[in-house]
């Protein structure tokens, strides 16, 4: 028999309708649905980003410098290349507000602008007035945030440095704020030349200057990023352009979709389940089909093609419904996620997500079809009229197990292709395998459990039925288990990680973490600073250190890219310092410090961490750019360089006489009693208004801000697993109804009660409940473990409150599905049944 013959028989079959397909369809729709929606909601902000990365950026290109302005040779190549250069000035400084003989004070980020600013966009101002209004004559504009903060209204004095500045109007819109990455404070503009007499843009103070191109049209923009390049890569310059105009958020957006993607993924999965069981119990209902096809000479190849031919239709079905629901949910919510959002997005319909979706739903459908599909071929004739599948041998022939293993490797490479994410890949695709091996495991444990148990179930007849029930030959317990136990252990896994992340924020770090950082700290300033800190009994430490930053440029003559990639030093600008001797605490793990004295070439003490993972060895030399100038200096020693405390760590410290002429401030950490840690920033900032205080609660308070908007976003990724778990689990309920019927009329013939059987049912769908949620929190810890600990390098420790909450989930889960389906057998009349079964 032919293909033809086989996609006739598939067609007659469809014409039966959809019953026993309903889960099949739910499970493959939702989790191609995810994974479409997602990627749609992606997409958009990256079509966001990329119709509005000019006006995020702020011009058509902008050449950033890190602590010090353009040179007049420098300023004269910008105004030559484009029609109007904007010269920006953006630092931190505290904004400070005299009240009833004190003051108010708050953190804030100073964006100081010129006439041309903004070069593309528009400011919003509350009340409406033209910017150049607003910052006339010594006039500010604050983010709503910060005016609330400080309680100002328009036309009060706020002082910024040693300068009282008017300020005018609240800022409710700045076109480029998605542009410049993350803040500590809130902004504050001004104009630039205000900013005389302020005494905040002194030499070596902490600040970056930012030009922003108006460039004729049709510019080259690669042309001019090699020019640019080319004339000053030694000079520290940063060039962008309007193409990448908020590379930080890009970057963000991507990272969280791959991840949400592969959470989608984990959905896909715990649907495959309910998919290859819905196909397990349609085949099982067809055995005479089946029977009187092979006895009408249907070859083995007709009836796998048959069947295969018929599932693959309502594949292609549920994804194309999953595919619709994907793409048009995010339209349809458009307007939330758009307010919601702190960045563009052009919402449409995006090929390339729906794509990415529909071959991942392909893939796991062939995955989770194959081997109950083949298993047909193996039956004979003969058999077919008694338990067809059940006679079936355990195992498919080998060629669908190699293709079966091919389909594993092409849907984890698709993966891995897609999210661009290696290594969270693969720990997503292992740990999903690693879950699905132990929960069959746990199930084949969980009914060799119940039947070694039951007999010790005598007098309690509901529980003796249920354990029976667990421990019989249905496999009833594999579905919930598995269906079940994997949407709650990726639940579990991001519920570890996240209680995990947030402990290591909100609750471990404050414990060892200064109170304050001082930038910006004057050298004829640091004797002072010192006597006011340390002369106050409630300051328990201070560490001060010159601060400068620089740009790693070449390492032993090679440009730091071509050898160290994308590594984080090399991206941006680093902390650089210089001392005499090791620090307090310094651990030297290879190498020596230079003497006291010493006044050779530069020598440099790098991070041993970074330097490992850049493959830096003693003796190479790194090319550093300090304030335009370069500094080459041989590493001469690594040392060890804690972040997590929150205190001072530098990436690269030099020897004092290789950075005797570079302006720099200094650093400084204070460690204070909480309650009076106010009187401390009172103290420095009456003497010493230039310098900056930074609160580590505060930005420990803005970094958790972030992380609640990213675990929300993935708590609902794992949310939608779990609904496909609910379902698949639904849908087993639904496969064992006809045999509960079956079950609840004996028990009715032989005089139990409908309360004790009910009590029964639920006591089975709370045991396997449990036995899931069980296998889940031990699933979730190990992976919540291993992502903590290899992926995100954080501490780790279970979060006992969300792991029990799942067994909870669990239990009422499974309970809510069981006493769902076990109404009809409790209302099915005996005699009726017990006929119908003969």
């Amino acid at each position: 028999m032919s293909l033809r013959t086989a996609a006739t028989f598939a067609r007659r079959e469809l014409r039966g309708g959809l019953r026993g397909f309903r889960i099949f369809l739910a499970c493959l729709a939702l989790g191609v649905a995810a994974i479409a929606g997602v990627g749609s909601v992606r997409s958009a902000i990256q079509a966001g980003l990329e119709e509005q990365g000019a006006v995020l950026l702020g011009g058509d290109a902008q050449a950033q410098f890190t602590y010090r302005f353009a040179t007049e040779d420098e300023r004269t190549w910008l105004e030559s290349i484009s029609d109007e250069v904007s010269e920006i000035a953006d630092f931190r400084s505290m904004a400070v507000v005299p009240r009833d003989g004190g003051a108010e004070r708050g953190l804030t980020q100073v964006k100081a602008v010129d006439d041309a600013y903004p070069l593309l966009g528009a400011v919003e101002l509350s009340p409406e007035m033209p910017l150049s209004e607003a910052l006339a004559d010594d006039g500010v504009v604050m983010a709503p945030i910060l005016a609330d903060r400080l309680g100002i209204a328009p036309g009060d004095t706020v002082r910024l440095g040693d300068k009282d500045f008017t300020f005018r109007a609240r800022l409710e819109t700045e076109p480029d704020d998605a542009g410049g990455g993350f803040d500590l404070g809130p902004r504050t503009i001004v104009r630039s030349d205000a900013l005389d007499g302020t005494g905040l843009l002194s030499p070596g103070t902490l600040f970056e200057t930012e030009y922003r191109l108006d460039l004729p049209d049709g510019a080259d923009l690669d042309a001019l990023a090699a020019e640019a390049e080319r004339r000053y890569r030694d000079a520290g310059i940063r060039w962008r352009d309007a193409r990448n105009g908020a590379p930080g958020t890009a970057q963000f957006v991507d990272r969280l979709g791959a991840f949400l993607i592969l959470v989608g993924l984990s959905g896909l999965a715990v649907g495959g389940i309910g998919v290859s069981a819905a196909v397990r119990a349609y085949l099982a209902r067809k055995t005479s089909v089946i029977a009187t096809l092979r006895t009408l000479g249907a070859t083995r190849a007709t009836i796998f093609q048959t069947y295969f031919l018929q599932v693959g239709a309502l594949a292609l079905l549920g994804i194309i419904i999953g595919l619709c629901l994907g793409a048009a949910l995010p339209l349809v919510f458009s307007p939330l996620i758009s307010d919601a959002l702190p960045v563009p997005a052009a919402f449409g319909l995006h090929p390339g997500p729906l794509a990415e979706a529909a071959i991942y739903g392909i893939l796991t459908a062939l995955l989770f079809t194959l081997w109950p599909l083949a298993r047909t071929e193996e039956v004979r004739a003969a058999t077919l009229f008694r338990d067809a599948l059940a006679s079936a041998r355990a195992l498919p022939a080998p060629r669908y197990i190699a293709a079966t293993a091919v389909l594993l490797v092409a849907l984890v490479g698709l993966a891995i292709l897609f999210s661009g994410a290696v290594e969270l890949t693969l720990w997503t695709a292992g740990g999903i395998l690693g879950s699905l091996l132990v929960l069959v495991a746990a199930a084949a444990g969980l009914r060799l459990l119940a039947r070694r148990a039951a007999p010790a179930a005598r007098g309690r007849p509901a529980l003796r039925w249920a354990l029976g029930a667990i421990g019989g030959p249905r496999d009833e317990a594999a579905s919930v288990v598995l269906s079940l136990g994997l949407g709650l252990a990726v639940l579990a896994a991001i519920g570890q990680i996240d209680g995990n992340l947030r402990a290591a924020i909100s609750r471990d770090l404050p414990e060892v973490a200064p109170s304050y950082f001082f930038v910006d700290i004057q050298r004829d300033q640091m004797p002072r600073f010192r006597e006011i800190v340390e002369g106050d009994p409630a300051v328990a430490r201070v560490q001060s250190a010159p601060m400068l930053r620089g740009i790693i440029t070449e390492i032993n003559g090679r440009s730091a890219q071509d050898v160290a990639g994308e590594h984080w030093v090399i991206r941006g600008d680093r902390g650089v310092t210089y001392s005499e001797r090791p620090p307090e605490d310094t651990r030297i793990t290879a190498g020596d410090w230079w003497p006291e004295g010493y006044d050779g070439p530069p020598q440099v003490s790098f991070a041993a961490e970074e330097a490992a993972e850049i493959g830096l060895e003693l003796g190479d030399e790194i090319t550093v750019n300090i304030l335009g100038r370069d500094i080459t200096a041989e590493i001469t020693s690594f040392r060890v360089v804690d972040f997590s405390t929150a205190g001072i760590g530098f990436i690269m410290a030099m020897n004092p006489a290789a950075l005797r002429d570079a302006p720099h401030t200094f650093i400084s950490t204070v460690y204070a009693d909480a309650e009076a840690e106010a009187d401390v920033l009172r103290a420095v900032a009456d003497e010493m208004p230039n310098v900056t205080a930074i609160g580590v609660r505060d930005a420990i308070d803005r970094v958790s801000e972030l992380l609640a908007g990213v675990s929300e976003a993935v708590r609902w990724g794992a949310a939608a697993t779990l609904v496909t778990g609910f379902l698949v689990l639904i849908g087993a309920a639904a496969v064992g109804e006809q045999a509960r019927t079956y079950e609840a009329a004996v028990l009715k013939t032989l005089g139990a009660a409908r309360g004790r059987i009910l009590a029964s049912f639920a006591l089975r769908a709370g045991l396997l409940g449990a036995g899931a949620g069980l296998v889940a929190i031990f699933a979730g810890i190990g992976g919540g473990w291993a992502v903590s600990t290899f992926v995100m390098e954080t501490s780790f420790s279970p979060v006992w409150p969300s792991a029990l909450g799942i067994v909870a989930g669990g239990v009422v889960a499974t309970l809510a599905a069981g006493l769902a389906f076990a109404w009809r057998p409790l209302a099915a009349r005996p005699a009726q049944v017990l006929r119908a079964r003969e």
